[in-house]
């Protein structure tokens, strides 16, 4: 493995509380305490920090893209509140039976994640709180890391197969921790 300086982060569930019911608004964004701060600190650690994430409410009418937008945008003024910084916000705006090649566990985000960055995500850690992001980590052999919050538990208690010996972590802010210690 490379000593990558990328981390890839999946948003709902990992950064903000997540819903079966989809995250519709800005107001209904609300971030997992420690997780702006974990970002923060990985960013000025000298990490360059992404986001990946699946966002099927756009297709199913939910939200709009400047709904997701107004969302973004408190996430990016938080982290920099913080003094931290995130390179990039990459989501997939398709439905599951879209069989596109952006939504995860399909790889597509982190060859844009890729493409943008300039370099080669193996190596990166990538963190998130479902099968679909470890898979989509192993497909592009990032280091995966799962976090408990989330779909997290549940992940776990549905088994994790071959991925049973990946590093898992209550949240965000304990697995960023991890990573500046170089313990996972």
């Amino acid at each position: 493995m490379t000593d990558s300086k990328l981390v890839i982060l999946d948003r709902d569930g990992v950064i903000n509380e997540d819903s079966d019911n989809y995250i519709k608004s800005a107001e209904e964004w609300v971030p997992i305490a420690g997780s702006i701060e974990a970002i923060a600190k990985l960013s000025k650690a000298g990490f360059s920090v992404y986001i990946a994430t699946n966002q099927s409410g756009l297709s199913r009418g939910y939200f709009t893209l400047d709904t997701l937008a107004a969302m973004h945008d408190k996430l990016l003024g938080l982290v920099n509140s913080h003094g931290g910084h995130i390179a990039g916000i990459f989501f997939c705006p398709h439905l599951p039976s879209d069989q596109c090649n952006c939504r995860k566990p399909a790889a597509g985000l982190v060859d844009q994640i890729e493409q943008a960055s300039g370099q080669s995500a193996q190596g990166a850690y990538f963190i998130g709180d479902s099968l679909k992001d470890l898979q989509a980590a192993a497909t592009k052999q990032c280091r995966p890391i799962l976090v408990k919050t989330g779909k997290g538990l549940r992940t776990i208690e549905q088994g994790l197969g071959s991925f049973s010996s990946v590093p898992i972590h209550e949240d965000l802010s304990q697995a960023a921790e991890a990573i500046l210690q170089g313990v996972t």
